[in-house]
């Protein structure tokens, strides 16, 4: 009998160590179950700590080091390397009278973090490069990507350029720089946190209040609604078109289209929710990230609401030291063109990508060309659609190179939709998916609704009873089982 116990509870002991241990194969997300079992246990203790600022960082830096080793494994030493090598050099860079020595630092700091950067996500797609100019026998490299490098890096890089340019102080000691680059909401996929934004939070050390807790709980709810309801969801059909585009049909193709360009705002800004959500409930603000982009009605909108922490770090840390706009007119093209080519390149190791941020380059420079002219046309509603149909074509088509495995793929897409095209196919596309077509007009619907009427359903849900919450918690609940897939499909953003 004890015998049988005993083998119970080791068997427990074992499987519960295998689950708090970094698998590959299922990196913890948040979407996961285990990470808000994690969450349920971590708040307690550290609202419990929230009144002693060194506790609560030592163990908000423990628990994100914990989640970043679960999200990435071994890696998560990199990132404390990387801490210490640039809380080191800021410190330098501040206390060095001479600009030139001040500059000197500052380009090894960036030098450092990028040559890290660029040797996990670039090697292999500069060698292959290289090879097929040469002509070689290249045999890619087995490098793993760590996860969410891409967003640390570009954290680190802007902390240590504010330093330079003295916008901010370096931190007094390394656990609070730890604390803001390793910070768990926002860790993995962003967004971006500017130091000279989060770091005085941190050091205010404020409680989260009843709005922030309550609020951040719908941000949270609504994320969840947008990843594993809907994100996922259409994704299933969406991939079955990326990954042979040849058996289906111009509509078909379209359809594809259209839901992609849905499944990857609600995935991502999904993600941006429940990271803002969770950081508000632990009393930190990491500030907005989507702004209904595809409202937009020109592409310098649309950057100023999408993925707004990636576009405004790439407006002050590449286009305005390019020259920004104040070196003529050609020259602003130019510096537009290459800071969106940067943007792409960043998003992934393959000409797609590069492709893609040329082609919003090139997008933003013909707007800004034709700006003065576009600027004389009346704002009435034709004019207004004109600008969103086109604005919204142009983005969704730069999608297909974005998803699509390679060029080949993506003009087949594209080719589908504009030579195989039949209007008639619609009504038994319907026919065939009516969930998807539901929850994708739900979805356009809802993108479209005012913001003042979004922020009113977070004031009414923070004010009602907790019945209601209780309630509204269980329908999304019911949801998230009722349309789940067999698996936790990963955060498109996790690959960057």
């Amino acid at each position: 009998m004890i015998d049988s116990i005993l083998n119970t509870l080791q068997s427990a002991a074992g499987n519960i160590l295998q689950l708090l241990t970094y698998d590959p194969k299922a990196p913890m997300l948040f979407s996961s179950g285990l990470f808000w079992v994690l969450f349920l246990i971590f708040l307690p203790i550290y609202a419990f700590l929230k009144g002693s600022k060194w506790k609560m960082v030592t163990f908000v830096v423990c628990f994100s080091l914990y989640f970043y080793y679960k999200s990435s494994g071994i890696f998560f030493l990199m990132l404390i390397g990387t801490s210490l090598v640039d809380w080191s050099l800021s410190h330098i860079i501040y206390r060095l009278k001479i600009r030139n020595a001040r500059l000197l630092f500052m380009w090894i700091s960036i030098c450092f973090s990028l040559s890290i950067l660029g040797y996990f996500k670039y090697s292999n797609f500069f060698l292959w490069n290289w090879n097929q100019m040469v002509e070689g026998n290249f045999q890619p490299y087995d490098i793993i990507l760590p996860v969410g490098i891409s967003f640390y890096t570009f954290q680190s890089i802007s902390y240590v350029v504010d330093v330079y340019k003295k916008r901010i102080k370096p931190t007094d000691n390394w656990f609070d720089y730890l604390f803001f680059l390793s910070f768990f909401p926002a860790l993995v996929a962003g967004p971006i946190v500017r130091a000279d934004y989060f770091l005085p939070q941190l050091a205010a050390n404020n409680p989260a209040t009843k709005e922030n807790i309550w609020g951040g709980f719908w941000l949270v709810i609504v994320g969840i609604v947008k990843k594993a309801v809907i994100a996922d969801y259409i994704a299933q059909y969406n991939d079955l078109v990326f990954n042979d585009p040849s058996l289906y049909t111009g509509v078909q193709a379209l359809m594809g289209v259209l839901g992609y360009t849905m499944q990857i705002y609600c995935d991502f800004s999904g993600y941006s929710d429940m990271a803002i959500g969770i950081a508000l409930i632990m009393g930190f603000r990491l500030g907005l990230n989507f702004d209904s982009p595809y409202q937009s009605r020109n592409l310098t909108e649309f950057w100023r609401r999408w993925h707004i922490s990636l576009s405004s770090w790439l407006r002050d840390y590449v286009y305005i030291p390019l020259g920004g706009n104040r070196k003529g007119t050609i020259r602003t093209y130019v510096n537009n063109f290459l800071t969106m080519l940067i943007g792409g390149l960043w998003h992934g190791a393959a000409w797609k990508f590069i492709f893609w941020g040329a082609m919003h380059g090139a997008g933003l420079a013909v707007h800004k060309a034709c700006k003065p002219w576009l600027d004389k046309l009346p704002n009435n509603f034709i004019v207004v659609f004109i600008c969103w149909l086109v604005t919204f074509v142009y983005v969704s088509l730069l999608w297909v190179f974005f998803r699509a495995a390679d060029f080949e793929q993506s003009v087949e897409i594209i080719r589908n939709i504009f030579v195989d095209f039949d209007w008639r196919q619609i009504p038994q596309f319907c026919d065939a998916r009516p969930a998807w077509c539901v929850m994708m007009a739900s979805l356009i619907v809802f993108h479209f609704v005012p913001q003042k009427w979004a922020d009113g359903v977070q004031y009414a849900f923070i004010r009602v009873n907790w019945g209601i919450k209780l309630i509204v918690f269980l329908v999304v609940v019911q949801l998230v089982i009722e349309f789940m897939s067999e698996e936790v499909a990963p955060f498109i953003y996790f690959q960057f």
